[in-house]
């Protein structure tokens, strides 16, 4: 068994990729190639809009800024490997190669989630305990939180990859995914994977979950909070503050949720894949459109960037 583990580890994993069609692969490289560029530009363009206009020097946009950095860096371990494999003809990628991508896949997307656990416990900062504003969400506070969210985000990856290189893999090679993530891999195991599944669950249920919660409870709070408003204008001022945020929340959790929180015999190859190429390609790639397009401040700091580059 360990020699078989060890030729797994020279040997490495062929990506199928998105489709085995010949005829879908340069159609596929350029729609992705455009969102990935799409991504990138315009999470930069968020991070420069903020960094440059100190009317944006807040807690809320300190944490989109970074929000969109991890997009950038979320979608890069991913996409450009895939954009590779839909040109090459073998699709491969070394064992230490899938290791450090999973690693750095669940590493960002776990920071990901934390970045918008934290952008919500400010919207509940500022809409039920405004007067403590600054004292809650203070500069000091918020490089924590962000921290934080790194830290834990990068120790649940390392556990994650540290099980899976456990694993000994002496069937096919194939895996039926576009990148190297943990279901699809575990699939291919020749071990016995029901330890490691349940002691992921647990895991991935306290690591994942307590954010999620954190934002959960956060909007039932701001509901009860702004419901207390008597005119219909404060009503919406205040909910408006908080769109952006839900539609990105929304986009994230509710694929997560369709692929992650299933047992491994309940995997579906391509309806996974549809609903992984929604939180690993088009939710990074909405999230500038929506925060900029819904909100007059992001509005405001694009358009002094766009003056400045222009004068």
């Amino acid at each position: 068994m360990e020699s078989k583990n060890h030729s797994s580890s020279t040997a490495g994993f062929i990506l199928l990729g998105l489709s085995s069609n010949p005829h879908l692969q340069k159609p596929l490289f350029a729609i992705f190639l455009i969102m990935y560029l799409v991504t990138v530009l315009g999470n930069v363009l968020i991070i420069l809009a903020i960094h440059s206009d100190s009317r944006l020097h807040t807690p809320m946009y300190f944490f989109l800024s970074n929000l969109s950095f991890m997009d950038i860096c979320f979608t890069t371990v991913i996409v450009p490997k895939m954009l590779v494999n839909l040109l090459s003809e073998t699709k491969a990628i070394s064992y230490v190669g899938c290791l450090v991508q999973m690693y750095f896949f669940m590493a960002l997307a776990n920071t990901d989630s934390y970045l918008l656990a934290s952008m919500a416990i400010d919207r509940l900062v500022a809409i039920c305990n405004p007067l403590h504003y600054d004292v809650a969400m203070s500069p000091r506070r918020c490089l924590l939180m962000l921290l934080g969210s790194c830290a834990i985000s990068h120790l649940h990856a390392l556990f994650r990859v540290l099980l899976m290189s456990r694993l000994s893999f002496c069937a096919s090679h194939v895996i039926k995914h576009f990148f190297c993530d943990t279901q699809p891999v575990l699939k291919l195991s020749c071990s016995d994977t029901s330890s490691s599944q349940l002691v992921v669950m647990t895991e991935t249920l306290a690591v994942i979950v307590t954010p999620f919660l954190c934002i959960l409870f956060s909007y039932l709070r701001i509901i009860i909070t702004v419901l207390r408003i008597p005119s219909a204008a404060g009503k919406w001022k205040a909910f408006s503050t908080c769109g952006s945020h839900l539609t990105v929340v929304s986009l994230f959790y509710g694929s997560v949720i369709y692929v992650y929180f299933r047992p491994l015999s309940m995997y579906s190859v391509v309806k996974d894949r549809v609903a992984t190429v929604m939180y690993t390609v088009v939710t990074p790639m909405l999230n500038p459109f929506i925060y900029s397009l819904r909100n007059k401040d992001m509005k405001t700091g694009l358009k002094k960037l766009r003056d400045r580059f222009h004068s």
